[in-house]
């Protein structure tokens, strides 16, 4: 769940083409800090999959994820107009058009496909879920490089490839075989995949929104997304694609509710924002390795066990990611030396 705290910062470094070598830790906090505030919002978020599994066996993900934003959204428009006043609620004059799809693909997008991905995906789909998330900064270099039609750096590229083998051994458990025979079951990471691209492009939409503080951006567009989110709940609901849930059911998912609403939807991503604004961003995105590592450690605590073919996946990704941001590393040190 990768919101940037400085967007222009964050695409050219983090997203694989840096202009020049980012500071080691910004003037703003401490450096235990902003590893605590880092290590904290990728915990929640690791957290959020097998938090999922269970809420999913109560209700569909389209109308939890209606529920959730309505409560993370009211916690961000209150810390919005407690930090920024209600200027800062003011849209007049702002691109909404842009904001309103921005905060659609971001926050519905993502939320409706990896929540069906992962209760397609059954049992696997939190260690599933939880692997694509780690590929989201891999996922963000090929959005910025077709952006700018550039291709990325050689290196960079297969450190791309290594991560998304590793991502095949998880869904496939080493059964490459299977995805060519039978794609379609399948379907579920593709959904899943399709989920993470969107909380990407959320995330590059950024750039567009320089004027915008970090928090409002968030708040703007989540409040705007929301309203593409109950339309689609509303629709589900009129042609009985989805049931309206009972008192019994939204009683049910109440703990899941509260967690990623208030947890992982308003303390993880505040959390995340300020440990990237310490540490910088490229520094801060190695801690999305922490993501599939906690979902692994609560899946398997709750009974289900990755398989050595998936470790070792999960393994491939998360060394890819870390390689690749030692790359960009060295790379920015010799851009800057011209």
């Amino acid at each position: 769940m990768n919101i940037p705290t400085k967007p222009t910062a964050s695409l050219t470094v983090e997203r694989g083409m840096p202009a020049a070598p980012a500071p080691l830790v910004s003037a703003y906090g401490s450096y235990a800090k902003g590893l605590l505030c880092c290590l904290l919002a990728t915990v929640s978020f690791g957290l959020m999959f097998p938090v999922m599994t269970s809420a999913l066996t109560h209700i569909d993900p389209f109308t939890f994820t209606s529920l959730r934003y309505v409560v993370a959204s009211a916690a961000f428009l209150v810390l919005l107009q407690h930090k920024e006043g209600t200027a800062a609620l003011r849209l007049k004059g702002e691109p909404v058009l842009l904001a309103w799809a921005l905060g659609s693909i971001g926050f519905a997008g993502f939320g409706a496909f990896v929540f069906l991905g992962q209760q397609m995906a059954g049992r696997d789909g939190a260690l599933t879920a939880s692997i694509m998330m780690a590929t989201q900064p891999m996922l963000g270099l090929l959005v910025n490089s077709a952006a700018r039609r550039v291709l990325p750096p050689l290196y960079s590229f297969l450190f791309i490839l290594l991560s998304f083998c590793g991502v095949t051994l998880v869904v496939t458990k080493g059964d490459i075989a299977g995805l060519l025979h039978e794609p379609q079951d399948y379907a579920a990471n593709a959904l899943i995949v399709l989920g993470a691209l969107c909380w990407v492009i959320y995330t590059f939409g950024a750039s567009f929104f320089k004027q915008w503080s970090p928090l409002r951006y968030t708040t703007m567009t989540i409040w705007l997304g929301l309203t593409t989110i109950i339309a689609l709940n509303v629709v589900l609901f009129a042609v009985h694609a989805v049931a309206v849930p009972t008192l019994a059911e939204v009683g049910a998912i109440a703990p899941h509710l509260l967690y990623m609403g208030l947890g992982a939807g308003f303390i993880g991503i505040l959390s995340w924002n300020l440990g990237n604004r310490i540490l910088t961003p490229l520094n801060g995105v190695l801690f999305m390795d922490v993501v599939p590592l906690t979902t692994f450690i609560v899946s398997a605590l709750a009974g289900v066990i990755a398989t050595p073919i998936q470790i070792a996946g999960g393994g491939m990704t998360c060394a890819a990611l870390v390689l690749n941001n030692l790359y960009l590393r060295r790379r920015g040190r010799r851009v800057a030396r011209g």
